[in-house]
Protein backbone atom coordinates (compact mmCIF):
# COMPACT_ATOMS: atom_id res chain seq x y z
CA UNK A 1 0.00 0.00 0.00
CA UNK A 2 1.69 3.41 -1.18
CA UNK A 3 0.15 7.00 -0.88
CA UNK A 4 -1.54 9.41 2.01
CA UNK A 5 -4.24 8.50 4.27
CA UNK A 6 -7.73 9.29 4.17
CA UNK A 7 -10.65 9.59 6.69
CA UNK A 8 -13.97 7.87 5.08
CA UNK A 9 -16.51 9.01 7.99
CA UNK A 10 -14.32 8.27 11.42
CA UNK A 11 -11.57 5.83 9.43
CA UNK A 12 -8.47 5.94 8.70
CA UNK A 13 -7.22 4.38 5.62
CA UNK A 14 -5.05 4.70 2.85
CA UNK A 15 -6.08 6.23 -0.12
CA UNK A 16 -5.77 3.34 -2.48
CA UNK A 17 -7.81 1.06 -0.26
CA UNK A 18 -10.29 4.25 -0.07
CA UNK A 19 -13.87 3.16 -1.37
CA UNK A 20 -17.80 4.16 -1.04
CA UNK A 21 -20.39 1.85 -2.23
CA UNK A 22 -21.56 2.08 -5.45
CA UNK A 23 -25.33 3.03 -3.66
CA UNK A 24 -23.95 6.26 -3.11
CA UNK A 25 -26.02 9.37 -4.29
CA UNK A 26 -22.55 11.03 -5.09
CA UNK A 27 -22.35 7.89 -7.57
CA UNK A 28 -25.61 7.62 -8.65
CA UNK A 29 -26.95 11.11 -9.16
CA UNK A 30 -23.85 12.81 -8.67
CA UNK A 31 -25.11 14.76 -5.35
CA UNK A 32 -22.78 15.94 -2.86
CA UNK A 33 -20.85 19.00 -1.99
CA UNK A 34 -17.18 19.58 -0.99
CA UNK A 35 -15.32 22.53 0.48
CA UNK A 36 -11.21 22.62 -0.02
CA UNK A 37 -8.69 24.33 1.35
CA UNK A 38 -4.69 24.62 2.13
CA UNK A 39 -1.94 24.21 4.54
CA UNK A 40 1.53 25.80 4.49
CA UNK A 41 4.04 24.48 6.80
CA UNK A 42 0.99 22.13 8.70
CA UNK A 43 -1.01 25.39 9.36
CA UNK A 44 -4.53 25.98 7.33
CA UNK A 45 -5.38 28.88 5.78
CA UNK A 46 -8.47 30.73 6.32
CA UNK A 47 -10.03 27.34 7.64
CA UNK A 48 -12.80 28.84 9.40
CA UNK A 49 -13.89 30.93 6.49
CA UNK A 50 -13.84 27.39 4.53
CA UNK A 51 -15.49 25.30 7.07
CA UNK A 52 -18.30 28.30 6.96
CA UNK A 53 -19.02 27.82 3.08
CA UNK A 54 -18.77 23.90 3.91
CA UNK A 55 -21.74 23.92 6.33
CA UNK A 56 -23.53 26.35 4.47
CA UNK A 57 -23.90 23.99 1.19
CA UNK A 58 -24.08 21.28 3.42
CA UNK A 59 -27.40 23.27 4.96
CA UNK A 60 -28.31 24.14 1.23
CA UNK A 61 -28.21 20.63 0.10
CA UNK A 62 -30.00 19.42 3.17
CA UNK A 63 -27.39 17.33 3.94
CA UNK A 64 -26.74 17.03 7.98
CA UNK A 65 -22.75 17.32 8.35
CA UNK A 66 -22.88 15.10 11.62
CA UNK A 67 -19.72 16.64 13.20
CA UNK A 68 -19.22 20.08 14.84
CA UNK A 69 -16.50 22.48 13.52
CA UNK A 70 -14.42 22.29 16.54
CA UNK A 71 -14.90 17.94 15.77
CA UNK A 72 -14.07 18.50 12.02
CA UNK A 73 -11.10 20.28 13.09
CA UNK A 74 -9.89 17.75 15.26
CA UNK A 75 -9.99 15.08 12.48
CA UNK A 76 -8.34 17.29 9.94
CA UNK A 77 -5.57 17.63 12.88
CA UNK A 78 -5.73 13.73 12.74
CA UNK A 79 -4.95 13.88 9.19
CA UNK A 80 -2.23 16.28 8.98
CA UNK A 81 -0.17 14.24 11.75
CA UNK A 82 -0.39 11.07 10.19
CA UNK A 83 0.33 12.67 6.62
CA UNK A 84 2.94 15.06 7.44
CA UNK A 85 2.52 17.13 4.68
CA UNK A 86 3.60 20.18 5.15
CA UNK A 87 2.03 22.26 1.46
CA UNK A 88 -0.81 20.71 1.03
CA UNK A 89 -4.69 20.65 -0.32
CA UNK A 90 -7.39 19.37 2.46
CA UNK A 91 -10.50 18.31 0.50
CA UNK A 92 -14.09 17.76 2.73
CA UNK A 93 -16.76 15.96 0.92
CA UNK A 94 -20.08 15.11 1.72
CA UNK A 95 -22.13 12.76 -0.20
CA UNK A 96 -25.22 12.04 -0.51
CA UNK A 97 -25.12 8.15 1.29
CA UNK A 98 -26.57 5.23 0.58
CA UNK A 99 -30.09 5.43 -0.64
CA UNK A 100 -31.78 2.70 -1.08
CA UNK A 101 -34.09 3.33 -4.03
CA UNK A 102 -31.06 5.50 -5.89
CA UNK A 103 -32.85 8.62 -5.45
CA UNK A 104 -33.88 9.81 -1.85
CA UNK A 105 -31.33 11.31 1.03
CA UNK A 106 -29.96 9.20 3.29
CA UNK A 107 -26.82 9.63 5.47
CA UNK A 108 -23.60 11.93 4.17
CA UNK A 109 -20.94 9.85 4.05
CA UNK A 110 -17.73 12.44 4.99
CA UNK A 111 -14.80 12.30 3.21
CA UNK A 112 -11.41 13.85 4.15
CA UNK A 113 -8.10 13.83 1.75
CA UNK A 114 -5.36 15.35 1.62
CA UNK A 115 -2.61 15.42 -1.14
CA UNK A 116 0.19 17.93 -1.84
CA UNK A 117 -0.39 21.19 -3.73
CA UNK A 118 2.01 23.58 -5.71
CA UNK A 119 0.81 27.28 -5.52
CA UNK A 120 1.21 29.50 -8.71
CA UNK A 121 5.05 30.23 -8.91
CA UNK A 122 6.27 33.83 -10.22
CA UNK A 123 6.63 32.49 -13.61
CA UNK A 124 2.99 31.66 -13.79
CA UNK A 125 1.94 34.47 -12.67
CA UNK A 126 3.75 36.16 -15.29
CA UNK A 127 2.44 33.93 -17.96
CA UNK A 128 -0.88 34.22 -16.61
CA UNK A 129 -3.75 31.95 -18.54
CA UNK A 130 -6.30 32.26 -21.50
CA UNK A 131 -9.91 31.84 -21.36
CA UNK A 132 -12.48 31.07 -23.73
CA UNK A 133 -16.49 31.91 -22.96
CA UNK A 134 -18.54 30.07 -22.88
CA UNK A 135 -22.66 29.94 -22.09
CA UNK A 136 -23.51 27.84 -18.70
CA UNK A 137 -24.94 29.03 -15.54
CA UNK A 138 -24.03 25.98 -12.87
CA UNK A 139 -27.26 24.71 -10.60
CA UNK A 140 -27.29 26.76 -7.21
CA UNK A 141 -24.25 28.56 -7.83
CA UNK A 142 -24.11 29.64 -4.30
CA UNK A 143 -23.56 25.81 -3.38
CA UNK A 144 -19.72 24.07 -3.87
CA UNK A 145 -21.50 20.95 -5.43
CA UNK A 146 -19.13 18.22 -6.38
CA UNK A 147 -20.95 18.96 -10.38
CA UNK A 148 -18.02 19.89 -12.89
CA UNK A 149 -20.15 18.28 -15.36
CA UNK A 150 -19.56 21.25 -17.70
CA UNK A 151 -16.16 21.84 -16.75
CA UNK A 152 -14.66 18.66 -18.00
CA UNK A 153 -17.27 18.31 -20.74
CA UNK A 154 -15.72 21.34 -22.47
CA UNK A 155 -11.85 20.28 -21.73
CA UNK A 156 -11.26 19.54 -25.44
CA UNK A 157 -12.79 22.46 -26.42
CA UNK A 158 -10.65 24.52 -24.35
CA UNK A 159 -7.61 22.60 -25.64
CA UNK A 160 -8.59 23.33 -29.24
CA UNK A 161 -9.00 27.25 -29.04
CA UNK A 162 -5.07 27.11 -27.46
CA UNK A 163 -7.06 28.61 -23.89
CA UNK A 164 -6.38 26.96 -20.35
CA UNK A 165 -9.36 27.65 -19.13
CA UNK A 166 -13.30 28.36 -19.67
CA UNK A 167 -15.16 31.65 -18.21
CA UNK A 168 -18.88 31.25 -17.93
CA UNK A 169 -21.70 33.30 -19.38
CA UNK A 170 -25.30 33.82 -19.40
CA UNK A 171 -26.77 36.23 -21.88
CA UNK A 172 -23.74 37.84 -22.45
CA UNK A 173 -23.63 38.69 -18.40
CA UNK A 174 -20.06 37.34 -17.18
CA UNK A 175 -19.90 35.06 -13.87
CA UNK A 176 -16.66 32.95 -12.81
CA UNK A 177 -14.60 30.12 -13.80
CA UNK A 178 -15.19 26.53 -12.90
CA UNK A 179 -12.54 26.93 -9.78
CA UNK A 180 -12.48 30.45 -9.63
CA UNK A 181 -13.96 33.55 -9.56
CA UNK A 182 -12.97 36.53 -12.06
CA UNK A 183 -11.94 40.14 -12.18
CA UNK A 184 -11.25 43.13 -14.31
CA UNK A 185 -10.07 46.21 -14.05
CA UNK A 186 -11.43 48.83 -15.51
CA UNK A 187 -10.14 52.19 -17.85
CA UNK A 188 -10.54 54.29 -14.48
CA UNK A 189 -9.34 51.24 -12.34
CA UNK A 190 -11.86 50.30 -10.66
CA UNK A 191 -12.08 46.74 -9.57
CA UNK A 192 -14.82 44.40 -10.49
CA UNK A 193 -16.12 40.82 -10.27
CA UNK A 194 -19.56 39.51 -11.19
CA UNK A 195 -21.84 40.10 -8.00
CA UNK A 196 -24.69 37.03 -8.86
CA UNK A 197 -24.76 33.78 -9.52
CA UNK A 198 -21.20 32.76 -8.49
CA UNK A 199 -19.75 31.10 -5.84
CA UNK A 200 -17.92 33.21 -3.37
CA UNK A 201 -14.69 31.92 -3.40
CA UNK A 202 -12.49 32.43 -0.07
CA UNK A 203 -9.45 34.36 -2.08
CA UNK A 204 -12.15 36.79 -3.70
CA UNK A 205 -13.50 37.44 -0.20
CA UNK A 206 -9.99 38.77 1.08
CA UNK A 207 -8.80 40.04 -2.29
CA UNK A 208 -12.25 42.51 -2.21
CA UNK A 209 -11.16 43.38 1.29
CA UNK A 210 -7.37 44.28 0.58
CA UNK A 211 -8.54 46.38 -2.73
CA UNK A 212 -11.27 48.29 -0.66
CA UNK A 213 -8.50 50.05 1.18
CA UNK A 214 -6.60 51.04 -2.03
CA UNK A 215 -9.02 51.43 -5.07
CA UNK A 216 -12.53 51.41 -6.22
CA UNK A 217 -14.26 48.39 -5.78
CA UNK A 218 -17.63 47.67 -7.73
CA UNK A 219 -19.71 43.95 -7.02
CA UNK A 220 -21.89 44.19 -10.51
CA UNK A 221 -22.57 42.04 -13.78
CA UNK A 222 -20.13 42.40 -16.01
CA UNK A 223 -20.66 41.88 -20.01
CA UNK A 224 -18.79 40.47 -22.59
CA UNK A 225 -18.95 43.50 -23.91
CA UNK A 226 -16.19 45.47 -21.36
CA UNK A 227 -13.62 42.82 -22.04
CA UNK A 228 -11.91 44.91 -24.58
CA UNK A 229 -11.38 47.82 -22.84
CA UNK A 230 -10.67 45.98 -19.48
CA UNK A 231 -6.80 47.98 -18.33
CA UNK A 232 -6.32 44.02 -16.71
CA UNK A 233 -8.21 40.91 -16.17
CA UNK A 234 -7.31 38.21 -13.31
CA UNK A 235 -9.08 35.00 -11.31
CA UNK A 236 -8.60 34.15 -7.89
CA UNK A 237 -8.52 30.68 -6.27
CA UNK A 238 -7.08 28.99 -3.12
CA UNK A 239 -4.61 27.00 -4.99
CA UNK A 240 -3.56 29.83 -7.76
CA UNK A 241 -4.35 32.75 -5.59
CA UNK A 242 -4.21 35.76 -8.29
CA UNK A 243 -3.84 35.32 -11.81
CA UNK A 244 -3.64 37.09 -15.08
CA UNK A 245 -5.51 36.69 -17.76
CA UNK A 246 -3.87 37.71 -21.01
CA UNK A 247 -6.15 36.61 -23.37
CA UNK A 248 -9.81 36.16 -23.46
CA UNK A 249 -11.41 34.54 -26.56
CA UNK A 250 -8.30 35.07 -28.68
CA UNK A 251 -8.44 38.98 -27.67
CA UNK A 252 -5.08 40.23 -25.68
CA UNK A 253 -6.56 42.01 -22.41
CA UNK A 254 -4.44 45.00 -21.06
CA UNK A 255 -1.30 44.58 -19.48
CA UNK A 256 -0.10 41.61 -18.09
CA UNK A 257 0.43 41.24 -15.27
CA UNK A 258 -0.90 45.03 -14.29
CA UNK A 259 -0.29 46.91 -11.59
CA UNK A 260 -3.13 46.76 -9.73
CA UNK A 261 -3.19 42.71 -10.14
CA UNK A 262 0.63 42.87 -9.12
CA UNK A 263 -0.28 45.14 -5.40
CA UNK A 264 -3.18 42.74 -4.70
CA UNK A 265 -0.84 39.73 -4.99
CA UNK A 266 1.84 40.93 -2.88
CA UNK A 267 -0.70 42.08 -0.26
CA UNK A 268 -2.46 38.91 -0.68
CA UNK A 269 0.47 37.14 -0.19
CA UNK A 270 1.54 38.82 2.87
CA UNK A 271 -1.60 37.95 4.46
CA UNK A 272 -1.72 34.40 3.63
CA UNK A 273 1.40 34.30 5.72
CA UNK A 274 -0.20 36.03 8.33
CA UNK A 275 -3.32 33.50 8.11
CA UNK A 276 -1.07 30.51 8.84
Amino acid sequence: MSGPFVLINDDLVRADQASLLVGDLSIQRGYGIFDFFKTLDHAPVFLDAHLDRFFHSATQLRLPVGKTKEELKALIQVLQQINDIPDSGIRLTLTGGYAPDGYTLATPNLIITQQPVQLTSTAQFQKGIRLITYPHQRQMPDTKTIDYLMAIWLQPLIREKGADDVLYHQDGILSECPRSNFFIVTADDTLVTPSRNVLKGIIRMNVLALARTQFKVEERDIRIEELPTAKEAFITSTTRHILPVTMIDGVSIGSTPGAISQWLDMELNKLVRRAR
